[in-house]
C-alpha cells in the first residue's frame, strides 16, 4: 500500500512540475516597472496559444526595429472582442506594455490602439493591467 500512495504521489508531482515549467509568470520575463509606448506598423498577426503574438516594425532614430509583441492567448483575446481579421501587415498601432527584462525588442502588451481611436486589451499576463 505505502507504494502504490508513494507511486500516486509521484505521479502527481510530475504532472504537475510540466505545468509550472510550461509557462512563465509576468515578472520572470518582461519588467513592471519598464512600461513602453510604441508606434508602428503590423508586419505578423499569430493567434495561437498560450499566448498569440503580434509584431509590428517601429522606427528609432532612423532605424527600423521589429517588436515582438506577446499577448493572451488567441480564445483570450476573442473574447476581449478580437477578430482575427483586426490586424492585416501595415495596420498602425500604438501598443502600451512593458519591456522585456533583457532589453530586446520584446514586450508584454497591455492594450492596443488604432488610428481610429479603437482600443483593444491584449489580455497580459501582467495581474495590474487594465481588462476593460
Amino acid at each position: 500500500m505505502r507504494i502504490r500512495h508513494a507511486g500516486a504521489i509521484l505521479v502527481m508531482v510530475t504532472l504537475m512540475a510540466g505545468k509550472v515549467l510550461a509557462h512563465h509568470s509576468f515578472t520572470a520575463e518582461f519588467d513592471e516597472k519598464k512600461p513602453i509606448k510604441l508606434t508602428g506598423k503590423v508586419t505578423e498577426m499569430k493567434f495561437s496559444n498560450p499566448h498569440s503574438w503580434i509584431y509590428i516594425d517601429v522606427e528609432t532614430n532612423g532605424k527600423i526595429v521589429n517588436w515582438a509583441l506577446e499577448t493572451g492567448a488567441a480564445n483570450s483575446l476573442i473574447r476581449r472582442g478580437w477578430k482575427r481579421t483586426d490586424l492585416p501587415a501595415g495596420t498602425v498601432l500604438l501598443v502600451d506594455g512593458w519591456q522585456a527584462r533583457n532589453g530586446s525588442a520584446t514586450a508584454n502588451v497591455s492594450s492596443i490602439t488604432f488610428t481610429d481611436g479603437r482600443r483593444l486589451f491584449a489580455g497580459s499576463s501582467n495581474e495590474a493591467a487594465p481588462t476593460k
